[in-house]
C-alpha cells in the first residue's frame, strides 16, 4: 500500500497532458454539473438538454471553450424559436418538417454559427416534436444556458491544463524521424545506394510530409491553451506559442526541402541506370558527412525549440551552430568534387541535378541558421509589442 500514493502521481503525471483523458474527464464532471443544476432551475424534470450542451460547451482548451460557447447557445435558441413561431402556425407534417429544416439551416448561416449550423435545425426538430411547443421551447433555452454556464464556469475556475509539453515533444520526434532519414541516405549512399533506395528514400519523405498536419493540429492545440489560461502570463504565452510556431514552420519546410532532395537523387539514380551507384565512393563519402552534420543540426535545432520554452538553450543552441558551420564547409568540398566530376566525365548533363541537390542543401542549411532565426523572432516580437502612441490612447480612454 506505500507504494499506492507514488503509483498514482505517476498515472496522473502519464496522463495529465493527454488531451483525450483531459477531455473525457472534464466533459463527465461538466455534464454531471448542468444535469443536478438544471434539476434545480428547470420545470423540466429530465433536463437532458443541459448536460448535452455542456458536453458540446467544454473543450480541451479554455479558449476553444469561449469561443464555442456562444456559438452552441446561439445555435439552439435560433432553432427553438424558429420551431416555435412555425410549429404552432403549420403543425407537424412533412412539408412543415421540411420548412423547418430548410429555415434553420438559412438561418445558421445568416447568424455564422459556422459548424453548428446542423444544431439549428436539431433544435427546431426536438421542439417540433412536443406538443406544448412554447414551454417546451423556453424550458429547452434555459436548460441551454445553464449547460453552457456550467461548462465555461469549470474552464474558468479550474483551468484545463497548458499543452506545451507535448507540443514540444511533437516538435522533437519530427527533428529526430529528419535526422534519422537524412542518416539513412548518408550511410546508404556510402554503401552504393542505386535507383531503388532512392525511391525508397522518396516515399519516406513523402510519408512524412503528408503526417505534418498531426504535429500541427498538437501546436495548434499548445497555442490554444496558452490563451486566456491564468496559469499562462500573457508576455510568456506569446513567446512560447511564437517560439513553437516558428520552430514547426521551420521543420516543415526542411521537410519539403528533403522530400525534393530526395527527388533529384532518384532522377539521378535514373539517369545513372539501376545497377550503377548515385555517386562514386569520394563523393559519398563526403554527402555522407554532410547529411550527418545537417541531421545534427537538425536535432539540435528540435532540441533548441524546446529549451526555449522550458529551460536554458545555451547547449542546444552551440551544438546547432557547431553542426550547420561543419556543413557549410561539407558543401562546398562536395561542390568542388561534383564539379571536378562533371569537368572530367563530360557529364554535363547531369550538372542540372547536382546543382538542385546543392541547392536544396543551401536551403536547409539556411532555415536551420541561427542568427536568421534570432533577428525574425526579434522582428516578431517587435511587430507583437504595442506602440507606445497605442498604450497613451488606451490609458486616455479608461480614463474616460
Amino acid at each position: 500500500m506505500p507504494d499506492l500514493p507514488a503509483a498514482l502521481a505517476g498515472l496522473v503525471k502519464r496522463y495529465y497532458h493527454d488531451p483525450v483523458v483531459v477531455q473525457s474527464l472534464r466533459s463527465t464532471v461538466a455534464g454531471v454539473l448542468a444535469y443536478v443544476v438544471a434539476l434545480q432551475l428547470s420545470p423540466n424534470p429530465v433536463p437532458l438538454t443541459a448536460p448535452l450542451t455542456a458536453l458540446l460547451v467544454v473543450q480541451v482548451t479554455l479558449y476553444t471553450t469561449l469561443k464555442t460557447g456562444w456559438r452552441r447557445v446561439l445555435s439552439v435558441i435560433a432553432g427553438v424559436l424558429i420551431a416555435v413561431a412555425l410549429g404552432d402556425l403549420m403543425g407537424l407534417n412533412w412539408w412543415s418538417l421540411g420548412l423547418i429544416i430548410l429555415a434553420s439551416l438559412v438561418v445558421g448561416h445568416i447568424i455564422r454559427v459556422d459548424e453548428f449550423v446542423a444544431e439549428v435545425a436539431i433544435s427546431g426538430m426536438l421542439i417540433l416534436g412536443v406538443t406544448n411547443r412554447g414551454g417546451e421551447g423556453w424550458d429547452r433555452v434555459l436548460e441551454t444556458v445553464i449547460g453552457a454556464v456550467v461548462g465555461v464556469l469549470l474552464n474558468l475556475l479550474f483551468a484545463p491544463p497548458v499543452f506545451v509539453q507535448p507540443a514540444g515533444e511533437a516538435v522533437e520526434e519530427l527533428a529526430r524521424r529528419l535526422r534519422g532519414l537524412l542518416l539513412r541516405i548518408g550511410r546508404e549512399l556510402r554503401e552504393g545506394a542505386s535507383r531503388e533506395r532512392t525511391v525508397s528514400w522518396l516515399y519516406e519523405a513523402r510519408r512524412l510530409d503528408n503526417e505534418i498536419a498531426r504535429f500541427d493540429e498538437s501546436l495548434r492545440r499548445a497555442e490554444e491553451s496558452t490563451k486566456l489560461n491564468p496559469r499562462v502570463r500573457r508576455a510568456k504565452g506569446a513567446m512560447t506559442r511564437l517560439i513553437l510556431r516558428s520552430g514547426l514552420d521551420t521543420l516543415e519546410v526542411c521537410t519539403v526541402v528533403l522530400r525534393t532532395l530526395c527527388r533529384s537523387l532518384a532522377d539521378l539514380a535514373e539517369d545513372r541506370g539501376n545497377q550503377e551507384s548515385v555517386y562514386d565512393a569520394a563523393v559519398s563519402a563526403v554527402l555522407d558527412e554532410l547529411l550527418a552534420h545537417i541531421a545534427d543540426a537538425v536535432d539540435s535545432f528540435g532540441r533548441l525549440i524546446t529549451a526555449q520554452v522550458s529551460a536554458g538553450a545555451e547547449r542546444a543552441e552551440a551544438e546547432l551552430e557547431q553542426a550547420l558551420h561543419d556543413g557549410r564547409e561539407d558543401r562546398e568540398r562536395i561542390a568542388a568534387l561534383l564539379r571536378d566530376e562533371a569537368e572530367m566525365g563530360g557529364e554535363w548533363r547531369s550538372w542540372e541535378l547536382h546543382g538542385a541537390l546543392l541547392a536544396n542543401i543551401d536551403r536547409l542549411l539556411d532555415e536551420l541558421d541561427v542568427e536568421k532565426r534570432s533577428r525574425w523572432l526579434a522582428a516578431q516580437l517587435d511587430a507583437a509589442r504595442p506602440s507606445p502612441t497605442l498604450v497613451r490612447r488606451m490609458r486616455a480612454r479608461f480614463r474616460r
